[in-house]
């Protein structure tokens, strides 16, 4: 899928990606979650994280939990975003333990009780795995364009060589598209996983 450039036409490929997506049948979603996870657990940078950061998957995501819940048994310290209760387009990432209650944000996904004495700063996070619509080549995003994640990770802007956090995304290979226009706010993970590669940056 090739956007032109125009915001509508972006607007057009969120729209045709988002119903790909969550016309995707549960047997295809849950085999494609399961080679993303695996793919992540065996990187190097998953091994040696000491705090990872994920999402809860939903409408067709790749559902990273049940790398989560591993990360958990191997004494990582895992954490999941909340809708910031002040700012708007914001998170703040709250610890995470599977023996915790989760309530549904407006979204309809669920969270972790928003409790300060829980908050980590993304900037003291390990590893993040984020969610997409697409990406190209070069690991830009495109995210739902709510700019969630480009606001709550905007200090990585212009640090590309630093990696804490090491920003990684997850897709399914149809999300993968012809280079997609970059604003100056966009932030880019610094890889890609699908269930059949690890897409490294470009740049």
């Amino acid at each position: 899928m090739s956007p032109s450039s125009p915001s509508s036409e972006l607007q057009e490929l969120r729209r045709q990606l988002r119903l790909w997506r969550i016309g995707l049948d549960p047997v295809t979603r849950q085999r494609a979650s399961l080679a993303v996870n695996s793919r992540v657990s065996r990187l190097a940078a998953f091994r040696r994280a000491r705090h990872v950061a994920a999402y809860v998957g939903s409408k067709g995501e790749i559902d990273p939990m049940p790398l989560l819940y591993m990360a958990h048994l191997m004494g990582k310290a895992c954490y999941l975003p909340v809708l910031h209760p002040f700012l708007p387009s914001r998170l703040w990432f709250m610890r995470w333990t599977p023996d915790m209650p989760m309530v549904a944000n407006r979204f309809g996904i669920p969270e972790p009780p928003c409790d300060i004495a829980l908050r980590r700063g993304a900037q003291w996070m390990d590893l993040i795995l984020m969610p997409l619509l697409g990406f190209d080549r070069h690991c830009h995003r495109l995210g739902m364009g709510g700019g969630f994640y480009d606001r709550t990770l905007a200090f990585t802007r212009g640090r590309r060589l630093l990696r804490r956090p090491l920003l990684i995304g997850l897709a399914h290979d149809a999300q993968r598209c012809e280079d997609l226009p970059v604003a100056p706010w966009d932030v880019s993970p610094h890889m890609i996983v699908t269930p059949t590669a690890c897409v490294a940056c470009h740049t």
